[in-house]
This record gives structure tokens, C-alpha cells and sequence, in this order.
């Protein structure tokens, strides 16, 4: 017995197949909260479904509209109107056939969706006719049947009767036409005669849902590998998410290795440039390369007691190298203006060019000029450079100048950077 809605001769809406559950004495209350109660009624010779309100209930109606859509409507006094308590088919996932063949509608989310059974995938032929198995059935081979749980049985079955279990389950197995099978023992309903319900397919399986609140155990016929069962629920939810974090990690490998091969590079160039022979002849070995762990083993990782003043740019710290040669470090602040962002303006090329123009310069102020200038203001921003990046050294207002036989002057005032 089943409840269906007809559009003219098509079929639209169908209610799941009575199995015979929760009867007591011929009778069961449905699960309609406390309004309305519905019962189906064994007589002996048939059944029929009666509807009745329960006490002190406010008014209630089923009403089957223009759609096609059954809703059972509770008067609230409250604001006079009638609100709908449920209705089906509920969207559009409830009309007959809605999610196509070997597909079904799934109620058990805040959402209904649609989904293909188990052992079953999305027809990439045609998505809107429904699903195809993922293993074709051979007839001789053994196959197996996987329970599906909660469900309403599909449409176009054949009733077998006086069957058990076992029975059922050998009647379909030992057809290889036979899709899928469900049974329910109707001994507690109270019917005369056969007490059992053996369903079985012999087709394509349409209109079936799946649901937390009600349903039945479904059994379904696959092939001969398990693998076939999870093929479709597993595979298709695991393999894009899998393919997705192995791109992802494959682009973050390779911006990592291109960007640790270009800091290699540019460390080997300035190891070149500065172990490069300078004009002035020899080599430049009074200025070694020293990496940031050894500053920082010096420092005591710029240990507070090891500074010995700030400056315009940032703190300066005294360090001991590992060869116990004591250094002066400064360190960069944040508000010094300078970062890594910027460590791409100026080749080293361009950069080695500065420092020995600012060197010929030094040159010439302490030894070849008539008299000598002693700066006492040296820094980046006191150099100057012209349109070719040569350097130019200015802002001499704290310079101090020797005579020409004068080695050595006397100050009061500490200045400089």
C-alpha cells in the first residue's frame, strides 16, 4: 500500500511502500507531533489510511494544491493564519523520479541533494537522466548485494509472496535480471493469510529517497569487486581535494626552490665581488663575508649589553667573531627606510662601483689634497650620485682641516654618525 499524487495520466508525487512498521492492533499513530494522528487500518481483508486530530488540537487540514504539493495546514490563533506543518513533495526533491535512474534523493542534510547510489556514478552522458554503474553485472558471476539503509523503496517493483528472508534474497539472486530486493514481516500488523512482503526490481531503479526519520532496508546487486561499492562515494569525494593539496604543494616547491636559487646566486655574487682583485692591487681579504648566524653568535643574539649606541638608521653592537677579532655591528632598525624590498634597485656591479668611488674619495681628502679633510659625517645619505651612479661625497659641515705637517687635533664636542 502507498500513497501517490497523479498530474493527469503521469505519475507525481509517490509516498513510501507501507512495510507493516509500528502497527499494534491493526492500527499506528503516525509521526505527525500532536495534531493530527495516521492510522492504518486492517480490517482482515484490506487496509486503508485514516486520518484523526487529537484532543484540544487546534484546527488542522490537509489541502493538496494547483502544484501538486500535499500539505497538512494548523490554524494559529496567534496571528489567524494557517501554517504549513509539512508538505510533499518537499521542493523539488520529492517529485516522482526527480534525481533520474539509479539515483536518489537525499533528506538527510540541511539541504536535499542528489546522489547516486552506491556502486553508481553520474552519467557523463547525460547528468539530468541519473546515474550509471560503475562495475556492468555478469550473469554467472558472483555478485553481492549491499544494504542500503533509511530508504523508501523505488518504483516498478514486483510483490512476491509468501516468502522469507532468506527466501526473498535467493529469489533475486538466482535472477539475473533481478536488480534489487527489500522485505518486511507484517506478522505484528495483524493481516490475515501472508504475513510477509518480498519486493524485488528487475530494472532500473527510480524514485527513492533517503531519510533519518523513516525507511527500510534496501538491497541492492553489484558486481563481482567490493571496490565497486566505494568506487562512487569514495573515490569521487577523496580524489579532488588530493589532486588539488598535490598542485598546491607542487607550486609552493617550486616558488621555494626557485626563491632559495636566487638567494644563492646573489650570495655567490657578492662572495665574488668582494673577494674580487681591486684596482688599488691584492686582494680584498680585510673584508670577509660573514653570515647572519655568526652576527648573531657575536652579538648574543644582539644582546642589549653589547650595545654601545644608536644611531640614525638603527642600534650598533659589539661583537667578537669566532677568531676572538672584536667588531662594532649595526644593526637596521624599522624605521631606518631601508628593507629587503629594496635589495633589488642596485646591482652589486653598480653597488661595488659606489663603495670604491666613495673609497678614491676618502683617498683623496686624507692624503692627496694640499690639506687634510677629515670628514667626521660619513654615511649613505651623505653620498651623492650623479645620472652614472658615480658617488660624490658631500655635507662637509662637521669636516675638520689639518695643515700639512699637523698630525693629530683636539675636539670637545663628540659628533657624527
Amino acid at each position: 500500500m502507498q500513497m501517490v499524487t497523479w498530474n493527469g495520466a503521469k505519475l507525481y508525487c509517490r509516498i513510501s511502500v507501507w512495510n507493516g512498521a509500528s502497527v499494534s492492533g491493526g492500527t499506528y499513530p503516525g509521526n505527525n507531533s500532536s495534531v493530527v494522528y495516521q492510522t492504518i487500518v486492517n480490517t482482515g481483508d484490506r487496509f486503508y489510511l485514516m486520518y484523526s486530530v487529537s484532543d484540544d488540537s487546534p484546527y488542522a487540514r490537509i489541502m493538496l494544491d494547483y502544484t501538486g504539493t500535499m500539505r497538512l495546514l494548523t490554524w494559529n490563533s496567534y496571528s489567524s493564519s494557517w501554517i504549513a506543518t509539512s508538505e510533499r513533495p518537499s521542493g523539488g526533491y520529492g517529485v516522482y523520479g526527480s534525481c533520474g535512474l539509479f539515483g536518489y534523493s537525499d533528506f538527510t542534510g540541511a539541504t536535499p541533494t542528489c546522489e547516486c547510489l552506491d556502486g553508481f556514478e553520474p552519467d557523463p552522458m547525460n547528468s539530468s537522466r541519473g546515474c550509471r554503474r560503475v562495475e556492468a553485472l555478469k550473469c554467472g558471476s558472483k555478485n553481492h548485494f549491499l544494504r542500503l539503509s533509511g530508504m523508501k523503496v523505488p518504483d516498478r517493483f514486483l510483490h512476491i509472496r509468501n516468502r522469507s528472508f532468506d527466501q526473498c534474497a535467493a529469489e533475486c539472486s538466482g535472477n539475473c535480471s533481478c536488480t534489487a530486493y527489500a522485505y518486511a514481516n507484517l506478522s505484528s500488523a495483524g493481516t490475515l493469510g501472508d504475513q510477509t512482503r518480498c519486493l524485488v526490481w528487475t530494472g532500473e531503479l527510480v524514485d527513492t529517497w533517503k531519510t533519518n526519520n523513516y525507511g527500510e532496508n534496501l538491497y541492492i546487486r553489484l558486481g563481482d569487486s567490493p571496490a565497486a561499492v566505494q568506487k562512487n562515494s569514495n573515490l569521487v569525494k577523496i580524489v579532488p581535494p588530493v589532486v588539488a593539496c598535490l598542485l598546491l604543494l607542487t607550486c609552493i616547491a617550486i616558488v621555494w626552490k626557485w626563491v632559495r636559487r636566487k638567494k644563492e646566486i646573489k650570495k655567490k655574487l657578492m662572495l665574488r665581488y668582494l673577494g674580487a682583485s681591486s684596482d688599488l692591487g691584492g686582494k680584498n681579504s680585510d673584508f670577509p663575508f660573514v653570515s647572519f648566524e655568526d652576527i648573531v653568535a657575536a652579538t648574543d643574539n644582539f644582546s642589549d649589553s653589547n650595545m654601545l649606541g644608536m644611531g640614525g638608521f638603527g642600534k650598533v653592537y659589539k661583537g667578537i667573531l669566532e677568531d676572538d677579532k672584536e667588531v662594532a655591528i649595526k644593526r637596521l632598525g624599522s624605521g631606518s627606510g631601508q628593507d629587503n624590498t629594496r635589495k633589488d634597485v642596485l646591482d652589486w656591479m653598480t653597488r661595488f662601483k659606489i663603495i670604491k668611488g666613495v673609497a678614491r674619495g676618502l683617498l683623496y681628502l686624507h692624503q692627496d689634497s694640499r690639506l687634510t679633510i677629515i670628514h667626521r659625517d660619513l654615511k649613505a645619505s651623505n653620498i651623492l650620485l650623479d645620472n652614472e651612479m658615480n658617488p660624490k661625497i658631500s655635507d662637509f659641515g662637521m669636516a675638520r682641516i689639518f695643515g700639512g705637517n699637523q698630525q693629530q687635533g683636539n675636539t670637545i664636542r663628540v659628533v657624527g654618525t
